[in-house]
Order: C-alpha cells, then structure tokens, then sequence
C-alpha cells in the first residue's frame, strides 16, 4: 500500500475512534455548570460518564457481529445515525436523568468507530504491524484529550454546556461524510454470519478461550483503566482541591494526553529495536514503580498542583507503551472474524474502564489518595495477569513442542 493511501486511511480510522475520546473528554470542564444548570450534585452528573462507558462496552458487542454480516461500512452507518440522534437529546436535555440516558444511547451509537477501525487494521495490514497502527491510531486518538477539554471549556464558559453537544454533533457529522465518500470497504458482507444469539454467543467464547487473546486482552484493559480513573476523578482532584478553573483544567488535560502523544511514538521508534513483549514488561515495571511512589506522596499529602500533574504524565505516560503493544498481541490470532474480536477486546476495556470509574465515583471524597491507589492497583493486577498468560503459554508452546519430538521419534522408528 502506497504510503499516502495508508496516511489517509489511518487518519480516517483514527477519527473513528476518537469519537468516544471527544464524546468523553469535552464535556468533562462542563461538570459544575450542568450540575447547577440542571440543579443536581457532580456526582450525579458523573453518571452520565458511567453509563457512557456502559454503553460503549456492551455496544461493542451488537456490532462485532454486524461487522462479519454486512461488511465494514453498513454499521459505520447504523452507529454514527443513532450517535448524532441521542446528541440531539443531549443538547436539549433538561433534566441530570434525560442526560444520562442520552449519553448511554451516544455510547451505544459512536462505539462502532472503535470496533470497525480495529477490524479494519487485522483486514488490510500485516500482524508484523499491528503494534505501529495502533500506535498512529492512539497519536489521532490521544489528540482528542488535548483539543477536547479545553475546546470544551471555553465553550462551556462562554456559550454554555449544551453547545459542547452541538460541536459533537457537528464532528461526528463530518466523519460521517468522510466514511462514506473516503473509507473503502475492506471486508465484503458474509450472508452465512448468523445473527441468532446462540451462534453469537458461541462466537465470542471461542474467541475469548483462545489464551494469547485473554492474556493481552484482559491485562491491556485493566492496565488501561487507569486511564478512565484519572478521567472521573481529575475535575475533582484538579478543579475541587486544588481549585483550577475550568478553563485551567481543560489546560492540565492536555499537558497530561500530551504525554501520551509522546510516549504512543516513542513506542513507534522501540519497536524498530526491540519486541512487544520486552516494551511490554519494561513499561509495566515503570508503571508500578511510579504508582506506588504517587501513593505514597498523595498520602502524605505532599503534592501541590503542578506536583501532581508531574506524576500523572508520568503515570499515564507508560500506556503509550503497554496499550498499542497489548492490543496487537490479542487481535494478532483472528483473521476470519477479527470483527468479533475487536467488539470483545473493545467490550473488555470498556467495562473495566466503567468499573473503575464507578469505584472512582464511589470513593470521590477520597479525591487524589483514592485516584492514586485505584490507578496503582489496577497496574499492578494486569501486570500480574500478563505474567500468568505469558507462563501459560510457554508452557504449552513447550508442551507442544515435546509432543512433536516424541511424534517424530516413533515415526522414525
């Protein structure tokens, strides 16, 4: 593939999965004004962020099967249209609980980017290259954080929350017209993909038994989930204890997925000299060795503002390494139904994300000790499940491998 045909087609891929970065990350600096505009409580309103991510998990899974059926771009349309519909109710919502559900609907709708660009990276690129698309895709993607929050402040500051909706609806509006006329159909509809739920659900237990994919699959998503921890709490931490404004928060943001800009092309020009698994571990080890250093310091109530955003781009810097690295590995063993792969994957981080934003939610009072200790601990779990997969098959490559030298001593025999 020529290279500005490949540019292009990544550029479009990535716009596809930003649209549930953008969806989160704009209204974010909007917290405190839409819950005194709709005359609730903050932690109210950051149900609205739970029940998105909700929506985003489960769904990844009604589109993992409309991808095998109808090819690629038919659900890219059914998704984007039920997005740009709950958008509209979000811009007219008058009431904390009217928003919530429009935001799960928004979820449910803009979710197929994520699912259809993982697709279409297993359909068109070699698996020798998964971990650099996904690299170029988290540069596209980590761009959102940037522009989003403090897009989404000034907007908020100065025509109010609603119209944060009406620029989503706007963008989405947009990729919606470059999918049709610019993303080519990589994959051709395959009548004989049931869409019964048995069938289906057989479907992703064969997928989610398959060990190289829950291994990176599983310790990807609850490493990543720090990042959906420091999503939900950071306007509290940032805005509520150390009292930024909001234009000031959408700032900090920024400085912070700047970070994971850089370290997503690092991971780039490592791959050049190093294999995934071996940036895998180191990332993982920083990770963990920083986590617990930002416990300590958040304990003993040693940070000021500037302190802490120092940590957390340093936290947070490490996914740029242990995301696009994890993703490639589990997508890497599907071919024939990488559409249900990338739902189950996608439907992995999702919920795991959703889990700890709630437990973020449940411990908000906690504010930068509870953020620390949630992000630490989830480090510490996927490098554990990682280490566990990666013993597992060792042990049956070795198994494996045995077994084929006894076969080919009784045959020489």
């Amino acid at each position: 593939m020529e290279k500005q045909k490949k540019r292009k087609l990544i550029f479009i891929l990535g716009l596809l999965t930003s649209i549930g970065p953008f969806s989160v990350d704009m209204y974010l600096p909007a917290f405190n004004r839409i819950a005194v505009e709709l005359n609730t409580s903050i932690s109210n309103v950051m149900y609205s962020l739970s029940t998105y991510f909700i929506g985003i998990s489960f769904g990844q899974l009604l589109y993992g099967p409309l991808l095998e059926r109808f090819g690629r771009k038919k659900p890219i349309y059914f998704g984007l249209v039920i997005y740009l519909v709950a958008c509209t109710g979000c811009i007219f919502a008058s009431s904390v609980e009217m928003l919530i559900a429009m935001r799960f609907f928004q979820a449910v709708g803009g979710c197929v980017g994520m699912v259809a660009a993982r697709a279409m990276v297993r359909d068109i690129f070699p698996p020798t290259e998964f971990a650099k698309i996904f690299s170029s895709l988290m540069l596209i993607v980590a761009v959102s954080p940037i522009l989003a929050p403090t897009f989404g402040g000034y907007v908020t500051a100065s025509l109010g929350w609603h119209y944060v909706f009406v620029f989503l609806f706007i963008l989405v509006s947009i990729i919606f017209v470059a999918v049709y006329f610019l993303l080519p159909q990589t994959r051709k509809p395959d009548p004989s993909v049931a869409l019964k739920p048995l069938p289906i659900l057989k479907n992703y237990i064969g997928v989610f038994r398959n060990t190289q994919f829950i291994t990176y699959a599983v310790s990807g998503a609850i490493s990543y989930s720090v990042v959906y921890t420091y999503i939900t709490g950071s306007p509290h931490v940032f805005m509520d204890m150390f009292q930024a404004t909001e234009k000031s928060y959408g700032w900090i943001f920024a400085i912070v997925a700047a970070g994971l800009i850089v370290s997503a092309q690092f991971n780039s020009l490592a791959l050049n000299k190093f294999n995934s698994k071996d940036i895998l571990k180191t990332a993982f080890s920083i990770q963990i060795v920083v986590g617990i250093i930002f416990v300590i310091l958040a304990y003993l109530h040693a940070l000021d503002i500037f302190s802490t955003i120092g940590m957390t781009i340093c936290f947070i810097f490490c996914q740029g390494f242990i995301f696009p690295n994890a993703s490639a590995f589990a997508m890497a063993p599907f071919e024939k139904n990488a559409g249900s792969a990338s739902a189950l994957l996608g439907f992995l981080q999702m919920i795991v994300g959703a889990a700890s934003s709630a437990l973020m939610g449940i411990f908000q009072e906690g504010s930068l000790i509870a953020m620390t200790i949630i992000m630490t601990s989830s480090t510490i779990t996927g490098y554990v499940i990682f280490r566990l997969g990666e013993r597992k098959m060792d042990q049956a490559a070795s198994a494996a491998l045995v077994a084929e030298e006894d076969l080919e001593m009784i045959e020489g025999f």
